[in-house]
């Protein structure tokens, strides 16, 4: 991936480092915090089972501890009064570029992207940028982890790369991406391959129309190429397998790709239109590859196929135009529902960085239209961790999953809901960001005289 410049990294780094302060009504020493923590008195919103109402959670050491309504608080641990809250599993944005993108119009702040069309080696953490400003505005909306995704260069929907490379769990906090890391390497990110015969022309600078034939030809170069990465990646892994790769020249990409063969790495696929979708499934499904579909905005036309190939969808964004002049209006808020509906286990993600704060109302607005709240709440917490691998950790208010929560004061889909306590990874972390920051500063502006 593109190297940031060195005097950029260093003023972030010293400019937006995350603040270590963390609420007032808290209580305890910022720069010594408690390692126990214990919400007290709160509706306790599990998503493992029936809500807990006036419960109690104890966090010890990064890991729930304890969860119920008989719980003890231990005597060692910093007390927060949840009365008239509610406690959520934090929020998980499923695809996103947070750490990865500053500024989009800003080239040297944007790193999603490499030269080259087929990159399975390069790795998303290495990229990640622990002092983006991003981060705390998300997280003060609810959002606690993320996939940071290189999505290649063009968003959802393709880009110029075909493997674009592997995604990475991250929590949204730390200092490091050490200290951020939930896992390495979730998914490997491939751009299926497009047949789009308009193309804008700079030249003219206008729209043409291009031979569906020249098209087509490109399109199943791509395909071919990705068929034959796939064999070798096949075969390189049997060598690995059976020892003797020291025998053969080190290949890092096949390398990379022999988990994706071996069926422990998903290919996270990223199509839009049905024909794309089709494609793919018939694809993964003669190579005997796990998929999970990111996009879809066309997933509904073939829904009953990816209810039978048991393939789930993490939706992009829903507070999008129509994709085209024929779609109807509300497809975008239509389309979860029709998906749960057939059985389709679905995630909603931003695949974005500057939006990832608006994540819970993506999930919001497909509820009038047919989603079940209970799915567009999961949709955002459990159902990315179980569709990535990572229900283990994250997803639910357990006992021994990793402390992720948020505490609120109402639905966390509702706009109106304040986050009042934020913990990632066991920590109490501050909301402070830098809308917030820029409010409080205009807020108190002088009064222009009249």
């Amino acid at each position: 991936m593109k190297p940031r410049l060195i005097p950029f990294a260093v003023v972030a780094m010293l400019a937006f480092a995350p603040s270590l302060r963390t609420r007032a009504a808290a209580g305890g020493d910022a720069t010594s915090p408690s390692h126990v923590y214990a919400i007290r008195g709160a509706k306790v919103v599990t998503l493992a089972g029936p809500p807990v109402e006036h419960g109690t959670v104890v966090i010890r050491d990064g890991k729930i501890a304890a969860v119920g309504a008989a719980v003890e608080v231990p005597a060692d641990a910093q007390v927060i009064d949840g009365k008239g809250l509610e406690v959520y599993p934090g929020l998980f944005d499923a695809v996103s570029d947070l750490g990865l993108t500053e500024v989009e119009a800003v080239n040297a702040t944007v790193d999603t992207t490499d030269v080259g069309t087929y990159n399975p080696q390069l790795v998303a953490m290495a990229a990640v940028h622990p002092a983006s400003e991003l981060i705390p505005v998300a997280r003060a909306n609810g959002v606690t982890h993320a996939l940071a995704a290189p999505l290649g260069g063009g968003g959802f929907g393709g880009g110029g790369e075909v493997i674009s490379g592997q995604a990475s769990a991250i929590n949204l906090a730390g200092w490091t991406i050490e200290e951020m890391l939930i896992r390495r390497s979730v998914a490997m990110v491939v751009n299926w391959p497009t047949m789009q015969t308009r193309t804008f022309d700079f030249a003219t600078f206008s729209l043409r129309e291009r031979p569906f034939t020249e098209v087509k030809q490109e399109y199943d170069k791509k395909i071919n190429e990705l068929t034959t990465w796939i064999e070798r990646a096949r075969h390189y892994a049997q060598v690995m397998d059976k020892g003797s790769v020291a025998n053969y020249d080190r290949d890092l990409k096949l390398e990379a790709l022999a988990p994706v063969v071996r069926g422990q790495l998903p290919l996270l696929v990223l199509a839009d239109e049905k024909r794309e979708i089709r494609s793919a499934v018939e694809f993964c499904d003669k190579q005997k590859l796990k998929m999970i579909l990111g996009g879809g905005s066309e997933s509904y036309k073939v829904k009953d196929l990816l209810a039978a190939k048991h393939i789930p969808v993490i939706l992009g964004p829903t507070q999008i135009l129509p994709e085209n002049e024929d779609a109807s209006y509300d497809q975008s808020y239509v389309t979860a529902g029709q998906l749960a509906a057939v059985g389709i286990k679905i995630a909603f993600a931003t695949f974005n960085a500057s939006r990832a704060r608006r994540l819970p109302y993506q999930a919001a607005n497909c509820v009038p239209y047919g989603l079940p709240h209970e799915d567009a709440l999961k949709a955002v917490t459990l159902y990315p961790a179980q569709i990535l691998g990572l229900a283990d950790q994250l997803g639910t208010i357990e006992p021994g999953k990793m402390a992720d929560l948020i505490v609120t004061d109402g639905d966390p889909l509702a706009i109106p809901t304040q986050i009042h306590y934020l913990f990632i990874n066991g920590e109490l972390t501050s909301t402070d960001n830098k809308h917030l920051r820029l409010y409080e500063e205009y807020r108190k502006r002088p009064k222009e005289q009249r």
